[in-house]
This record gives C-alpha cells, structure tokens and sequence, in this order.
C-alpha cells in the first residue's frame, strides 16, 4: 500500500511537470519581455503570448507555482505574497500564508476576494483559468521558462521585472553564476560517473529527466553523466536502468523513497544500492526552478565527486 501511495503522488508530480513542457510549447518558449513604461504601469508580453497591462511595482501579491513562491521570497517581497498553493512550502514562512486551491485548480473565488495587485501564474495554470481571472479584473501573467537551465535565469529575471525588483533579480542571478562556477572549476578534468535520478518507478512505470530537461543539463554542470540523456522526457524502463547499471541513483528524501526504493525487487539489485550510493536529497532544489537551482548543481557535485570539495 505504501509504493501504491508514492507511486500515485510521483505521478501527479510526473504529470505537472509534463504538463509544463506541454503549456511551454504551446505558448511557443515565449519570455516576458519589457515593453514600455508609462505613468505607474508596464506592458508586457507574458509567456502565454498575451499583452498584459501590469501595476510598475504592485503591492499585493497571489503566487500559483510553488517556484515561483520561492523567487518571490528570493526577491525579499515575501511579505506582499497574500495567496500561495497548496504545494507552496519554501520558505517556512509560506505556511502563514493563505492556501488559494492546488495547483491545477487554484480557488478562482477566493482569489478575486482577496482581490491582488497582481497574480503570477506557472506552467499547471491552464489559459482557461488566467481567463477567468481576467475577466474578474484580476491581473494576471504566466512566467515560465522550463527547458534549460538558462531559463532559470530568464525567469527569475522575469519575475523580477514584473515585481519592480530587477536589480535584485539580477543579484540573484549574479550570486548563482558565482557558485556555478565555482563548480565547473572544482570538477574540471574530471571522470563523470553515470547518473540515475528517480522521479517515478514501481508497478506504474519508470519515470526520470531526459535528456531534454533542465535537471539533465544540471547534472552534466555537476560532473555526472545522465544514463537517460538517450530520451526525451521523462518515461524510461527498467530493462535501461538494468542494463546500464548506473554509478549513482538520486532520489527524493521525501515520501520514504529512499526505503522503497532499496527494498523493492529489481531496484534493490542495482549496484549503486548494493554499494551504498543511492543517495536521497531535497529533490525541490532540483525540480523546481529558481534560486535553489545552484544549490542543487552543487549538491550534486558534492556527492558525483566528493574529493573535490574537501
């Protein structure tokens, strides 16, 4: 009963982040873009391609993507946040923050009575919903930019605009560059062992980051060699995690993973458990985008090539 529960709650976490890739190709990879100042308010382009008149620095503030929860904190405008989601929980402070529905199915309602500056949407927002908001004289923009890891970077500095925090976005991002290069230098020359990350596996099927994902990207930054960068998304098998037989297997510390995992038939044979090296983490740090991010690369590192930060 206990893998049939994981396995359900990886795979809603499986199919948001398809449903990411999903609304970033229909939205066509699109950026928000600054396009002029005039009195209090900007225009701007947002991800969904829609033209949207926004306060220059609003006050109030409802987020819609745990991530995007997490800039704003990074931004110092946690105290504006008046909404989150229900999967908002980083930073700890989230939690005195009012829950406005999950992420698929925010509480339209309840957030046009709280009645927002500005609401800034992630991918799992569907354009129906933004719709709705609109309509209600709600301001709403969706910022995502899911398939590299620069677009860490593009949305922090997105989000940063949209919030009048630019220069402090463009710290953020300064600050990151500082330990992602710090990285790159430690690891330079060396041998990259093969990488297994675990988003979902069992009797439902086995799911990791392929090779056109942002987390495949990260753990090449970390010095690691993912054995999935043959596929794109994030389906896989088992038949390929047997036979490659990866060096290191990542997974969330979360949901009792870790124990599943090395106790499950098939996994439990797999010579990184065998020998010790299925290592869990925070898996939030890797798989949601923002300031965090370089802490993830970091983690990684640390772990693909221990000696190197001794």
């Amino acid at each position: 009963m206990k893998n049939r529960n994981l396995i359900v709650i990886v795979l809603s976490l499986l199919f948001l982040m398809v449903q990411t890739s999903l609304f970033s190709a229909a939205a066509g990879e699109k950026v928000i873009q600054p396009a002029n100042t005039e009195g209090n308010f900007l225009e701007f382009t947002d991800s969904y391609g829609r033209e949207v008149t926004i306060p220059s620095k609003p006050g109030t503030i409802i987020s819609l993507g745990p991530n995007v929860t997490e800039i704003i904190f990074s931004l110092e405008r946690g105290m504006d946040l008046i909404g989150r989601t229900q999967f908002c929980d980083y930073p700890a402070e989230t939690a005195s923050i009012e829950a406005v529905g999950n992420m698929q199915e925010p509480n339209i309602e309840r957030i046009i009575e709280l009645n927002p500056d500005l609401v800034i949407a992630s991918t799992h927002v569907s354009p129906e919903k933004i719709e709705l908001l609109e309509k209600a004289g709600i301001t709403t923009v969706g910022i995502y930019n899911d398939f590299t890891f620069e677009g860490v970077y593009s949305t922090i500095r997105d989000i940063g605009k949209v919030l009048g925090e630019s220069s402090n976005a463009e710290r953020l991002i300064f600050e990151m560059e500082i330990t992602i290069r710090d990285v790159a230098k430690r690891i330079e020359g060396l041998s990259k062992p093969s990488i297994y990350y675990v988003v979902g596996f069992g009797d439902w099927g086995d799911f990791t980051a392929g090779g056109d994902t942002f987390i495949n990207q990260m753990i090449e930054m970390a010095g690691g060699s993912n054995i999935a960068s043959d596929v794109n998304g994030w389906s896989y098998s088992l038949e390929k995690i047997i036979e490659k037989d990866p060096d290191y297997i990542i997974c969330s510390q979360f949901w009792g993973t870790k124990e599943l995992f090395e106790t499950t038939p098939n996994y439990k044979d797999l010579r990184a458990v065998q020998e010790g090296r299925l290592i869990a983490i925070d898996n939030n740090i890797l798989d949601r985008q923002g300031y965090r991010n370089a802490e993830g690369v970091k983690t990684l590192a640390q772990i693909f090539h221990p000696a190197a930060f001794r």
